[in-house]
């Protein structure tokens, strides 16, 4: 079995290791330490924020925002776009920012909540052959029919994007297929949640992606109309260490200054 593991750590030449070992072909990246939970946006120069408008919110409103230094001020890189969240609603995931800084729910598997927080966004995956991949800087995994992301708690591949054929062992009992007929995964992003350490049961293979629509939540993925998902995934950038920083409104409030988050959409 060839796995695209994210066990150890998430770090963006990681990736490059073994997307590499993997048959992919990713584009350098940078190699900068990772962030600090008291400053989790200390080395990024690209964010994708999204916030809600609490914690039960399956909506949410999602601005890119982009600085030309880690001592610059954040400006606004996009439009404001519409997002569909988790079927019921947020909770904390454990990301750069740890895990849950203030009061409120915690996230864990097949409870339908997107994760709140910080994450890195390593990774981006569609059903385009790795060649025709085009504009996207990223690392860049082309889906097949063998690829799967696990999440059955109990696999040692728990929170895991590997390639499995029919008929290999295999130590799982839950398993997606990452290229869907539905098209929802023709073009999306890795979040990089519950990643280092891996945890078993606190939620796996959280990604950003294509929407069914405008009124249809996820299972705890954050969704978009397939025009701006294509724009985001080529505007990541490797070298500016991007991250998702999503919360409720009344949870970034609290944390705008303290981690220096660029201004409410």
């Amino acid at each position: 079995m060839a796995a695209i593991r994210h066990r150890t750590a998430w770090t963006t030449a990681t990736l490059v290791a073994l997307l590499a070992a993997a048959g992919c072909d990713p584009k350098p990246a940078s190699n900068a330490p990772p962030a600090s939970p008291l400053a989790p946006l200390q080395h990024s120069r690209q964010v994708v924020l999204v916030i809600a408008d609490g914690w039960d919110s399956t909506t949410a409103t999602l601005v890119c925002y982009a600085r030309a230094g880690v001592d610059q001020p954040w400006t606004v890189a996009g439009q404001r776009i519409p997002v569909t969240l988790g079927r019921t609603g947020l909770a904390w995931g454990r990301g750069l920012h740890g895990t849950a800084p203030l009061p409120g729910p915690v996230k864990c598997e097949g409870d339908g909540k997107a994760p709140a927080g910080v994450f890195a966004l390593p990774l981006v995956f569609g059903y385009a052959e790795k060649a025709k991949s085009g504009e996207i800087k990223l690392p860049y995994l082309a889906l097949t029919a063998e690829i799967v992301g696990v999440d059955d708690a109990n696999s040692r591949l728990y929170n895991q994007i590997v390639q499995w054929k029919p008929g290999q062992a295999r130590d799982w009992d839950s398993a997606e297929t990452m290229r869907r007929a539905d098209g929802l995964y023709e073009w999306g992003v890795v979040v990089g949640h519950n990643t280092s350490p891996v945890v078993p049961g606190a939620g796996s293979c959280i990604f950003m992606h294509i929407w069914r629509g405008p009124d249809k939540p996820t299972a705890g993925c954050t969704a978009m109309a397939r025009p701006h998902v294509l724009d985001l995934v080529k505007w990541l950038d490797p070298q500016a260490q991007p991250v998702l920083v999503q919360l409720p409104r009344e949870a970034y409030d609290l944390l705008e200054g303290a981690w220096n988050l660029p201004p409410s959409p």
